[in-house]
């Protein structure tokens, strides 16, 4: 059994010998945090600006989770979905209230919802097939959300996947024009490209998409797994654009750590899906939902999703602020607590020079430093942050 005080070499040796080879991991043992910090194997700290991948938008050891968790690790942990359990419809009740649009379906992870608003499409637009997404994104690692993930070495190793899936360049409204048919099924959006290297989707892509679909009968379908949940500064992303989509997707912060994804669809699915259309036997179960309605509270009764659109503004501003004085960032991009600043140069040493310096980030592509810390992260660690990234990148970096 592993022990919390096991040596380094010894839980790499394990992974090394026992586990598939499906991750580079980097050299760092993070073994305990508290807000927006992390501890390393040698009590080394660490502001965390990356989150888990956008899933401890709280941060750790925060108060409500940690309460709700232990409320609920003495009642049933799973009760499976052919029996009807509290939780699950009271985290449906308020997605769909905040929200506005119409029913939820949950899940255990991002890739799991798109593949089931892949099969919800499907039912509202019979005998139709094709897909359309975007060049660069990134919906997941199944068979039928890596179809539609713009990244050909995601994809090419397992070909032949779904058919009939084209893909148009970010906000290029004529090349979606031309893609969006009567064989179209649904298109696929991510509000801010995550993986892609932090794109916004423009206001008039997004109205372009929202009125091809009314035009053709397509559905329209927001992958906010990594954009949304308050990370933008608003609670959904699709609600800064004006452009009510028919399908959400959502996962990473929407259990507190724990897998939990989820579907929201509006009117225009109403009544299409019947019981055996489609199923899970973990999604929904009732500690991640009881989690999930601690997250919502924090986010919105909390005033955190308020917080995030001030924090978001200020270090917008600091970002913007670092690229006039510094030749080596080329652009920056992204809303609320979700950035991306591009480099001269290849993004991952001077990720890792910043971890060295404790700053743990993302990058994206090769040339991006994926920032999504936790809605937690004090400014004076961001500033810090930004102080560490200047100094890396006069270094050299590279």
């Amino acid at each position: 059994m592993s022990q919390p005080d096991e040596s380094t070499q010894a839980v790499e040796a394990r992974a090394a010998s026992y586990l598939l080879g499906t991750y580079a991991w980097t050299k760092f043992h993070p073994r305990d945090g508290r807000g927006a910090k992390l501890v390393d194997a040698d009590g080394k700290v660490y502001w965390d600006l990356l989150a888990g991948i956008a899933v401890n938008a709280l941060g750790y050891r925060h108060p409500r989770l940690v309460k709700a968790l232990r409320a609920e690790a003495t009642d049933l942990l799973h009760v499976s979905n052919l029996f009807y359990q509290a939780a699950q419809g009271e985290l449906a009740e308020r997605l769909v209230t905040l929200s506005g649009l119409s029913r939820a379906f949950f899940c255990n992870s991002g890739t799991e919802a798109n593949e089931a608003a892949i099969k919800f499409a499907r039912l509202a637009t019979p005998g139709r097939s094709g897909l359309v997404a975007l060049e660069n994104s990134f919906h997941g690692r199944t068979a039928g959300a890596v179809s539609i993930t713009g990244n050909a070495a995601y994809r090419e190793p397992f070909l032949p996947l779904l058919p009939g899936v084209t893909f148009v360049a970010p906000n290029d409204v004529e090349a979606l024009r031309a893609a969006v048919d009567g064989t179209t099924s649904a298109v696929f959006l991510e509000p801010i490209q995550g993986e892609g290297g932090i794109v916004p989707l423009s206001p008039e892509f997004l109205r372009a998409a929202r009125d091809l679909c009314d035009a053709t009968g397509a559905v329209l379908v927001f992958d906010e797994i990594q954009c949304g949940l308050g990370r933008t500064g608003h609670l959904f992303a699709f609600q800064a654009t004006g452009v009510v989509p028919d399908v959400v997707t959502m996962a990473k912060p929407l259990g507190g750590g724990l897998p939990l994804g989820a579907v929201l669809t509006g009117p225009r699915m109403d009544g299409l899906v019947k019981p055996g259309h489609h199923g899970t036997t973990f999604g929904g179960n009732p500690v991640a939902c009881r989690l999930g309605l601690a997250v919502l509270d924090e986010l919105v009764e909390g005033g955190l999703v308020a917080k995030v659109a001030e924090t978001g503004e200020w270090f917008g501003k600091k970002i913007a602020a670092l690229k006039k004085r510094n030749k080596a960032v080329v652009d920056v991009r992204g809303a609320g607590l979700i950035r991306g600043i591009e480099l001269d140069r290849e993004a991952a040493p001077v990720q890792k020079r910043l971890l060295e310096k404790g700053f743990v980030v993302g990058t994206a592509r090769k040339t991006v430093i994926r920032l999504l810390p936790p809605y937690v992260i004090p400014k004076a660690a961001l500033s810090a942050f930004l102080t560490a990234l200047e100094e890396t990148l006069k270094e050299g970096a590279a």
